[in-house]
């Protein structure tokens, strides 16, 4: 039987497994890694049932961007099944009517006539640090991610509420790791922070160098956080 521990790791908005290979290849001595599947429901709740219908009884849970707000969800409805929690560039503030009306332009923009090509060069560069834009693999592999799954799971997954998690942060006791990207600009490290001052004794790590993407961007420094985190 094995030791390992179950890891349940969320992707972000258009991601896939692609976006957690390297952490399941490192971290494979350890963890038994299991990806989430971000694709089905038209809620947040409804996304996090049919992510804890495929999941294992317990588990670790991580979750980047989009997958963080899944994450927090399952913790209001299954707190019992998750035995820690890792937040990578996520955030727990609801959207603000800013945000809100930057997503219905982007699912507005997708509605256009013409074939959907995933993220766009701007927004590419919007979620990548600038030390990075010219690296194609990179960004190859992003844009593979996001035109693989297609028009209508961005418009699913940009149409979830994302909900304020302050209530559920601050009552967290087990284990928290948050990581961000120091360069983030889709959740700046400010919004990290303010979550560590809601949990004094968890884990805060910001990555130099590093943009939204940091399980792709720096994954060695993310899979190592993720490691002496399952290891607490």
């Amino acid at each position: 039987m094995s030791d390992r521990t179950p890891l349940l790791l969320l992707p972000g908005l258009l991601n896939d497994a692609e976006l957690w290979r390297a952490q399941i290849a490192d971290l494979s001595d350890i963890a038994d890694c299991r990806v989430g599947d971000l694709t089905h429901g038209r809620t947040m709740p409804e996304v996090a049932a049919a992510v804890l219908a495929q999941a294992p009884p317990r588990f670790a849970l991580a979750g980047f961007s989009l997958g963080g707000f899944v994450a927090q969800q399952i913790l209001r409805i299954a707190p019992q099944r998750v035995q820690r929690m890792a937040l990578l560039g996520t955030s727990i503030h609801a959207d603000s009517p800013e945000r809100a009306a930057q997503r219905r332009a982007q699912q507005a923009s997708v509605r256009l006539p013409g074939s959907f090509h995933g993220f766009g060069e701007r927004l590419v560069h919007s979620y990548i640090d600038a030390s990075r834009v010219d690296d194609h693999v990179l960004v190859q592999r992003v844009r593979d991610m996001t035109t693989r799954l297609g028009a209508q799971v961005f418009l699913q997954q940009s149409g979830l509420e994302r909900i304020d998690g302050h209530d559920v942060i601050a009552g967290y006791r087990d284990p928290l790791l948050i990581l961000s990207g120091a360069n983030d600009a889709i959740t700046p490290p400010v919004i990290s922070r303010g979550m560590h001052a809601l949990v004094p004794q968890s884990t805060l790590v910001l990555l130099p160098g590093c943009g939204h993407l940091a399980p792709l961007e720096k994954p060695g420094e993310v899979s190592a956080a993720l490691r002496v985190w399952l290891l607490r």
